[in-house]
């Protein structure tokens, strides 16, 4: 079965993901977040009791918040960063981003190593997740759905009763409520939507409920 673990992490409260098949014990990371010595063992500890081979990371989306731990899981299981390629030029400008909210030296530039575009898929395990393109938030952000599992996990695109902010670097309103309405809201409604920050909700409770987009 596939199956998905939060960690919250970091002074922004950033929802890090593991996706993992617990038969094949593969998973990718995504959106990692740690910032520190603590953060980084929570992760660790968990990867390491459940005896998970971690096979990637994933960015929804390239702002810093999302890639403190990037380097961290990288490094210590090897694995190769996957994100939109729209959202390079915000990889490297991270620790011009940290510089901009009083952070500086919390992490280096974030390279691609696989460019993910609309319609890919990446396996873990016996399952895949399908790449949906959400630009908005940012222009390359992505979604990542289980139609196996009935889960997205949206980056910041959209939260419950809320939407993602569009007024950083790249952001566009209208792109952004677009991507809602077609990537996300096609979805069914018992799909349990993971978001970049927050509690989860479901893709039926956002059509019904979220004020912004009716």
């Amino acid at each position: 079965m596939l199956k998905v673990s939060r960690f919250v992490f970091n002074m922004f409260g950033v929802n890090t993901y593991v996706v993992w098949d617990d038969e094949a014990l593969q998973a990718v990371v995504v959106d990692p977040g740690m910032i520190d010595s603590e953060e980084r063992e929570a992760l660790d500890g968990f990867i390491t009791r459940n005896k998970l081979a971690v096979t990637g990371i994933v960015n929804t989306h390239l702002h810093l918040d999302h890639c403190f731990g990037v380097d961290h899981v990288k490094t210590a299981y090897s694995a190769d960063v996957m994100a939109g390629s729209a959202d390079a030029p915000l990889g490297a400008s991270v620790p011009e981003q940290s510089r901009r909210f009083g952070i500086p030296n919390l992490a280096g530039p974030v390279a691609i190593d696989r460019a993910i575009s609309h319609g890919d898929r990446i396996a873990v395990g016996g399952y895949e997740l399908h790449v949906l393109a959400v630009p908005g938030h940012s222009p390359g952000s992505v979604a990542l759905y289980s139609p196996d599992a009935k889960f997205v996990i949206v980056g910041d695109v959209l939260f419950e009763r809320s939407i993602g902010r569009t007024d950083l670097p790249g952001g566009d309103f209208r792109t952004l409520i677009g991507s809602i309405h077609n990537q996300l809201l096609t979805l069914p409604d018992d799909v349990v939507v993971y978001s970049g920050h927050g509690n989860p909700t479901t893709i039926g409770q956002e059509r019904m409920q979220n004020p912004y987009i009716q």
